[in-house]
């Protein structure tokens, strides 16, 4: 565990207290921050994990956004929640009042603090955050299609019947509506995927579309997704302050695209380090380049 390190996690409904909870059984960092509108949400979210703290060397505290400004990685997961058939590009106009809220009582920001969006639409909001916090592009990200792509392995690790961590296939695009899949770069130990013989009778836009449609079939019977995005962001921030350099598909800014957009990234101590310039076929060129021009046009729009 890094020393003295601090994480604020902005935002203590479901998704903040899963995302809290994976840090402190991770041992991430030595302080998680629990800053919330209502104090007595962030107050009982605290005490609940407090529980949890006799395995792990974690401490959890309430703090205030000023104190949140201040910390090493700065999580926001405040935002409206996306409503049964609401897509996440409809909740833009919610979401962005609530992020400018947020930045603005946390100012002045730590000049090397990393800020971490998990509300949705989280590419946009990653974009509108950078623009608010004045932080570089390097320092503000998104879980991107993050759990997307954990999904997508999961699915192909049971057809292919091999360990998740041998492959190496990525959702990419806007984490949302236009997210695809990148098959042709994708490789399992090294092979490719696609000369796979398991996936030559599957239906790939069928694996796609469940791996699309998952957030919204979990949102439909419960209401709301956050396991999955709890362990996805705690170790996003763990690659962050142990520069691992993990490599992750993330809401990053992309200069080739001029905006922010899900793709692979090198995650480490600055942020992102570096993006992965991943190679794609013809037809999924033009798939990222539908999603980088829904973004900026949903970008000038809102912001």
């Amino acid at each position: 565990m890094p020393a003295d390190k601090t994480i604020a996690i902005i935002g203590c409904g479901s998704v903040g207290a899963s995302i809290a909870s994976s840090l402190i059984l991770r041992n991430v960092s030595s302080t998680v921050l629990m800053v919330d509108i209502d104090d007595k949400v962030a107050e009982g979210q605290t005490l609940d994990l407090t529980d949890s703290l006799f395995l792990s060397s974690s401490h959890v505290k309430v703090g205030t956004y000023t104190e949140a400004g201040q910390a090493d990685i700065i999580v926001i997961t405040a935002g409206a929640n996306q409503k049964p058939g609401e897509t996440r590009l409809q909740l833009i106009k919610k979401n962005c009042t609530i992020l400018q809220n947020v930045i603005t009582n946390m100012a002045p920001i730590n000049p090397n603090s990393k800020i971490l969006l998990v509300a949705n639409p989280v590419d946009i909001l990653a974009h509108i955050t950078h623009k608010i916090s004045g932080l570089p592009h390097s320092q503000v990200l998104g879980s991107g299609t993050f759990l997307d792509s954990g999904r997508l392995r999961s699915i192909l690790a049971e057809k292919l019947g091999v360990n998740h961590t041998a492959i190496h296939c990525y959702v990419l695009g806007e984490h949302g509506d236009h997210q695809f899949i990148a098959w042709s770069s994708a490789t399992v130990g090294g092979a490719p995927l696609l000369e796979f013989p398991q996936l030559k009778d599957l239906d790939l836009d069928a694996i796609a579309h469940e791996v699309k449609r998952k957030a919204y079939q979990i949102i439909e019977l419960k209401g709301a997704t956050y396991y999955g995005i709890g362990a996805c962001v705690s170790s996003l921030c763990e690659s962050i302050l142990n520069h691992q350099c993990q490599v992750r598909p993330v809401s990053c800014w992309d200069e080739k695209y001029q905006c922010y957009i899900s793709t692979p990234a090198v995650i480490g101590t600055h942020g992102i380090e570096r993006i992965i310039d991943i190679r794609l076929n013809e037809e999924e060129r033009k798939q990222m380049d539908k999603a980088v021009e829904v973004m900026k046009e949903t970008i000038a729009h809102y912001s």
